[in-house]
């Protein structure tokens, strides 16, 4: 088993303080083109470069794990992949690298996924809540936090856990090393037989 970190480049997005939410639709418009992807929080625009190498490779790495462990188990699940989520009464806009809806008739994804590259920006966790994203998951620097919804309304807010509630039983111990494996075949056939065993004792 060869395992090495993956560390995508950081780089520091783009920001524009005090547009109007019709002011950043005319931008959006303006920008509507590959190579760059926008959020919104509060008239703070956030403008990225799409993202390097190691940051898609990640990214289709933590998604090719997980849809295996979902179709292992029977989990009925819906990708929904990097979708624009948006609310022009919320003041916001945002896409996740990922995303998934997990629970049938829910037109907005259950879990979102973002794998951190930059430093600085909107506030992630205040653009997913104002969404109602009932779980985030970040991956940084080799690490991965989750942060599920507690409450509705204004009263709600992100709690840290360190069990995944969007996706109850999955080994998060063994998802992280295999995520960081170098040879993409051998991280799914590891966490495929991680599975296997898990559920045969």
């Amino acid at each position: 088993m060869t395992i090495a970190p993956v560390k995508p480049q950081r780089e520091s997005p783009m920001l524009f303080e005090a547009l109007t939410w019709r002011e950043f639709k005319v931008v959006e418009q303006l920008l509507d083109r590959p190579g760059y992807r926008l959020s919104f929080l509060d008239g703070l625009l956030e403008i990225q470069k799409i993202p390097s190498e190691n940051h898609e490779t990640v990214k289709k790495r933590i998604a090719g794990l997980l849809e295996l462990y979902f179709l292992m188990l029977g989990l009925d699940f819906t990708p929904t992949g990097s979708m624009t989520l948006e609310s022009e009464s919320g003041l916001v806009k945002r896409e996740a690298d990922e995303s998934y809806r997990l629970t049938e008739g829910r037109k907005r994804p259950d879990l979102a996924i973002e794998i951190v590259i930059s430093s600085g920006g909107i506030n992630k966790l205040e653009a997913y809540k104002r969404l109602k994203i009932s779980e985030v998951w970040f991956w940084e620097d080799g690490l991965l936090e989750i942060h599920h919804l507690r409450g509705e309304g204004d009263p709600a807010h992100y709690e840290k856990i360190a069990e995944s509630e969007a996706v109850p039983g999955i080994d998060l111990k063994l998802l992280r090393r295999c995520i960081v494996m170098v040879n993409h075949l051998e991280a799914i056939r590891t966490f495929q037989n991680g599975i296997n065993l898990q559920y045969k004792s």
